[in-house]
């Protein structure tokens, strides 16, 4: 390993260069990003464990040893300033400092994003530690090089954090490059950001300025995607003199996986690319849109990751910089990170990606781009032969994402279940088979299926769909059979507020978009209900509604306790997304929270506890009895945590306005109370003692 000032440095760096094809490559990780986390420990998809698992991973493999590691450093407040205003890094400066008490209420104002003592420190460093190995690049002390930093920044614009954004870090870098070290001969930058959102807040900053081309491929979903408008949208080529220099290549549908990237690269940003021949590369490496991340629900494989970076080093004199964005499934963050940086160190041959294709929609958008292109890049100008834009994936072999679907994708969420229903018409026959074998012995039915066709069945289909998938599908075909209804006291009373866990999306008040469910289906029926149980409001901030307390309700009832509930009949695979999502929204669901066997169960038992997301809030599934014979379910708090609002423990808290608004509206539109009477009820369950 060699560090950069230390001792040794110099003549390590010697030996590094005096090795033949051995590729000098910088690496900065400063645990003290780690500081920047939950204001409550609560837990959030960007955590100090993102930057800490892709360490450890690397360390594991050699990698360190075989780079120069950097020493984060601060940026400096005039570095940052070329890319926000005074206002919002003074802002930033100070927010962690002992005397800002009123952080915590900044942070509920702005979109996705939380604040606490350590945040000022880490996003200095991230700033800091992205200029930092830039300049080396820049200066040829070293030829490519990793940030591992957070918190993130692409989508930070000039006077607003957002996003999981402090700083834009990846723009100060770049401005830094242009505007503080003429010097060093950087006069054309190349800005690629591959993170599954778009970088909004690096597009701003050079929305007019030609001296930097930035491409940015996303999800898009005609503005409906994450930062939810339409910034992102091909159209936005940039203005002025900076006109033709702003690529977006917006995916329509999630599930854009390693052969739609590579045909972006190859029809799109390689072209481009060739032309405008940058002096270095920044990368704004997002990892979110790798296989199983819970807010990308797109598919890049680590391998995919490595072949789009090594297209990258064939320019620049493969003057590279990456600097860590999203990325929030940790194995994937892990391993596609390594991948990454096997490849800055050249370690191996990159073989071509497997024979696959992309979606008719990536086409469809790429040649959309290359069109809006064309009057500024002559190389765009030809339109794609019929013969490769018919090489594109049959739709046979998709599966529904837990992410939104593209409405032209509705014939293969069909097919998807009648290639569910068919593998459950081979198995289940098969199963309740009484076979021997040829000595007449008897076999089991699993022994059988292993050692049988069906086999042949399975690998066929693995062989096209990740085995999480297959095995998602099958519980999912299952439980989408069976109804219950779902009681609501808090903000899903509000119909429109219960639809964002069910079609995605967000409603007013709300800091963070929700992701749905798989099955997008409205509830089939609702209605009304009273229940002798009380509710009562604790906590003191939440990611979905800033400060203020939420609806809890005691799962004991009481004949003296009087508590309006909402009730949703959907479907058991729904009810296990909308668990999902009310207390672990980034984790992945591959196999079922509450299946067939629990719901039999908590007829019996009352409730029971759902341990895979029990770091969640409303992890206690409560049984209410039935309505139509269906079982009436809801969630809530265990009983030890009554115990632990009781005490005081975890902090009793009136809802903030924004909140108690939605649970008015609930009440008020489905005719139960007035709006004064509603107003009573809510203020009542918030301060009478529990």
């Amino acid at each position: 390993m060699m560090e950069e000032g230390s001792s040794g440095g110099k003549s390590n760096c010697n030996r590094m260069s005096d090795a033949k094809n051995e590729r000098r490559v910088g690496l900065i990780y400063d645990q003290r990003m780690c500081k920047h986390r939950t204001p409550y420990g609560d837990d959030h998809p960007e955590k100090p464990d993102r930057i800490t698992v892709i360490w450890n991973k690397l360390e594991l493999a050699g990698i360190p040893q075989r780079c120069v590691i950097l020493n984060a450093k601060e940026a400096k407040d005039e570095y940052i300033c070329a890319v926000h205003s005074k206002n919002h890094v003074n802002l930033i400066r100070n927010i962690s400092s002992k005397e800002y008490s009123k952080r915590n209420r900044i942070a509920s104002k702005l979109n996705s994003i939380y604040l606490n003592e350590g945040s000022s420190e880490s996003a200095y460093l991230a700033a800091g530690s992205v200029i930092e190995v830039a300049e080396k690049v820049a200066k040829g002390e070293l030829n490519s090089a990793f940030a591992i930093v957070r918190p993130p920044g692409h989508h930070a614009e000039y006077d607003e954090a957002m996003g999981f954004c402090l700083f834009n870090n990846i723009a100060i870098a770049a401005s830094f490059l242009l505007d503080q070290r003429p010097e060093l001969g950087i006069n054309k930058i190349l800005i690629v950001d591959w993170d599954v959102h778009h970088g909004n807040g690096t597009q701003k900053a050079f929305w007019s300025d030609p001296r930097v081309l930035f491409f940015s491929v996303h999800r898009h979903e005609f503005g409906t995607f994450y930062p939810a408008n339409f910034d992102g949208f091909y159209t936005m080529v940039g203005e002025g003199p900076g006109a033709g220099y702003n690529i977006n290549v917006p995916w329509e549908n999630g599930r854009c996986g390693d052969a739609d990237y590579l045909a972006v690269w190859d029809h799109v940003l390689v072209p481009v690319a060739k032309e405008f021949n940058p002096d270095i590369i920044l990368v704004s490496a997002g990892f979110d849109a790798a296989v199983g991340d819970p807010l990308g629900g797109c598919r890049l494989t680590p391998h995919g990751y490595s072949v789009l970076l090594k297209k990258l080093m064939d320019f620049a004199q493969g003057r590279i910089v990456l600097a860590l964005e999203g990325g929030y499934n940790l194995d994937s963050l892990a391993n596609s990170a390594l991948a990454c940086m096997e490849v800055l160190l050249e370690d191996k041959p990159i073989s071509e990606l497997s024979e696959a294709y992309p979606f008719e929609s990536t086409w469809r958008v790429i040649q959309a781009v290359r069109q809006m292109l064309s009057a500024y890049w002559p190389t765009l100008a030809d339109k794609l032969p019929t013969k490769l834009t018919d090489q594109k994936a049959p739709p046979h072999i998709l599966l529904s994402s837990s992410e939104s679907e593209d409405e032209d994708d509705e014939a293969s969420k069909i097919i998807s279940k009648d290639l569910v229903q068919a593998i459950e018409d081979v198995v289940e026959p098969i199963s309740k088979l009484k076979i021997e074998d040829y000595h007449g012995n008897k076999v089991k039915s699993n022994q059988f299926l292993r050692n049988n066709q069906v086999l042949i069945l399975f690998e066929r289909i693995n062989s096209m769909l990740n085995a999480d998938e297959v095995n998602s599908a099958l519980w999912r075909s299952k439980l989408s059979k069976t109804d219950i209804w779902y009681a609501s006291f808090g903000s899903n009373m509000w119909k429109s507020r219960f639809l964002c866990y069910i079609e995605g999306g967000q409603v007013i008040g709300m800091k963070k978009l929700c992701s749905g469910s798989v099955d997008r289906n409205p509830p089939k029926e609702t209605r009304w209900k009273t229940f002798p149980h009380r509710l009562f409001f604790g906590r003191n901030f939440t990611q979905t509604w800033g400060r203020g307390g939420v609806a809890f309700l005691d799962p004991r009832s009481n004949s003296e306790d009087k508590a309006y509930m909402c009730l949703y009949k959907i479907t058991l695979e729904q009810f296990n997304d909308v668990l999902l999502q009310e207390n672990v929204p980034d984790q992945d669901m591959n196999s079922p929270l509450f299946d067939l066997n629990a719901l039999d169960s908590i007829l019996n038992e009352g409730s029971i506890p759902v341990k895979a997301v029990k770091r969640g809030w409303y992890h206690n599934v409560v049984y209410l009895g039935k309505k139509d014979d269906i079982p009436i379910l809801t969630m809530t708090c265990p009983l030890s945590v009554i115990e632990s609002f009781k005490s005081g423990e975890i902090p009793l808290c009136a809802p903030s306005k924004d909140y108690a608004d939605t649970l008015v509206r609930g009440l008020v539109e489905g005719k139960q109370l007035s709006e004064e009477d509603a107003t009573t009820y809510i203020q009542r369950a918030s301060t009478k003692p529990l």
